[in-house]
C-alpha cells in the first residue's frame, strides 16, 4: 500500500448550475444548488484514498459546523485525519463554484486553510519521512509550501507539486520537487514568456502539464511526449485536475512508470468527470480496473 501525505486546503465547495454565466450586475436563473466536499488538498487525498493508498492528510479547518463535516468526509474516505488541526478564530475554507455547458469558474475563500502554523512543519517531519509520496497545491500560504518543499527534500522523500491556484513561485521550489503539475493556464501564467515545449524541454520528467481534453504532456529528454486523454461524456469538470493527481501519485507509489501513471492518472479523472461534485465521480480502483479502457498490462493494485 503506498503511502503519501497530502498537506493542503480542505473546503466544501457551494456548486451552482445555470445555463448562463451572469455578467457583472446582471441575475440569471440558476438550475440547481449543492454543496459537496473539496479543497485541492481534500480532492486529492480522497482521489488516492478512495485507489486503496494509505493516505494522511494535513491541514486546517474551522470550529464551525462545517470543519466537523470536512473531517468527517475525510475519515469516511479511509483518510487518516490526526494531522487536521481545527481553529476558532477563522472558518473553515469554501470554494463558489458556477458550472456552465460542462466547464466551471470558481472563487475560493481560503478561511482557516491560511492558519497553517510553521510550527506544525518541523512536528511533521518524523511522519513525512515515513511518506512515498508527498502531494502538495498551492491552497495553503505560500511559505508555508516553500518550507515543506526545502523540509522534504532534505528527507529525501519525493514531492508532486500541484501549483494551483497559480502564483509567482521560486524557481528553486521547481528544482526541489520530484514532478511539477500545472495545468495548461497554470503553466502560462508561471512561464509567460515559454512555449509549451520550451518550458517542458526546461524541466525534462518533472514539468507534467495537464490539457484538458488534449492529455497530458512532458518531455522525456529526447522528445515531448503527449498521453491522450480518454473520450467520455462530460457532466462536470470540477475537481478532474485533483482527481489526476491523486490517481498519478497513486500509480507512481506502486511503482508504475512515468508514462504508465499518466495514463491511469488520466483514466481516473475521465471516470470522474462523468459525475458531478469534485469527489462525487471518483472511483475505487475496482472501478477503474472494470473500465473497458482500463489495461492490465499496467499491473497496478
Amino acid at each position: 500500500m503506498g503511502k503519501i501525505m497530502v498537506i493542503g486546503s480542505i473546503s466544501t465547495d457551494f456548486n451552482v448550475l445555470t445555463e448562463k454565466r451572469p455578467q457583472i450586475g446582471e441575475t440569471v436563473r440558476g438550475t440547481q444548488f449543492t454543496t459537496s466536499f473539496g479543497g485541492k488538498g481534500a480532492n486529492q487525498a480522497v482521489a488516492a484514498a478512495r485507489l486503496g493508498a494509505d493516505v494522511r492528510m494535513v491541514g486546517t479547518v474551522g470550529a464551525d459546523e462545517f470543519g466537523t463535516l470536512l473531517i468527517d468526509n475525510l475519515e469516511k474516505n479511509g483518510i487518516n485525519s490526526s494531522n487536521v488541526e481545527r481553529v476558532t478564530h477563522v472558518g473553515s475554507g469554501s470554494a463558489h463554484i458556477t458550472l456552465v455547458d460542462n466547464d466551471n469558474a470558481i472563487v475560493f475563500i481560503p478561511g482557516a486553510n491560511n492558519a497553517f502554523d510553521t510550527a506544525r512543519i518541523e512536528q511533521l517531519k518524523p511522519e513525512i519521512a515515513e511518506m512515498d509520496f508527498v502531494i502538495l497545491q498551492n491552497e495553503i500560504p505560500m511559505p508555508i509550501v516553500k518550507q515543506l518543499i526545502e523540509s522534504c527534500a532534505a528527507l529525501n522523500v519525493k514531492v508532486i507539486y500541484n501549483p494551483a491556484p497559480a502564483e509567482s513561485i521560486e524557481p528553486t521550489m521547481i528544482d526541489q520537487v520530484t514532478y511539477f503539475t500545472p495545468n495548461e493556464s497554470e503553466f502560462n501564467v508561471l512561464f509567460p514568456d515559454l512555449t509549451i515545449e520550451e518550458g517542458l524541454k526546461r524541466y525534462p520528467n518533472k514539468l507534467i502539464i495537464t490539457l484538458g481534453s488534449e492529455g497530458v504532456a512532458y518531455f522525456d529528454g529526447e522528445k515531448v511526449v503527449n498521453v491522450a486523454s480518454y473520450k467520455v461524456p462530460v457532466l462536470d469538470t470540477t475537481g478532474a485536475g485533483d482527481t489526476f493527481n491523486g490517481g498519478f501519485a497513486y500509480a507512481l507509489s506502486k511503482g508504475a512508470d512515468l508514462t504508465t501513471s499518466i495514463r491511469f492518472g488520466n483514466l481516473v479523472a475521465a471516470i470522474s468527470i462523468q459525475k458531478y461534485g469534485a469527489q462525487g465521480g471518483m472511483p475505487t480502483l475496482a472501478e477503474v480496473k472494470e473500465n473497458e479502457y482500463y489495461e492490465k498490462k499496467w499491473n497496478i493494485e
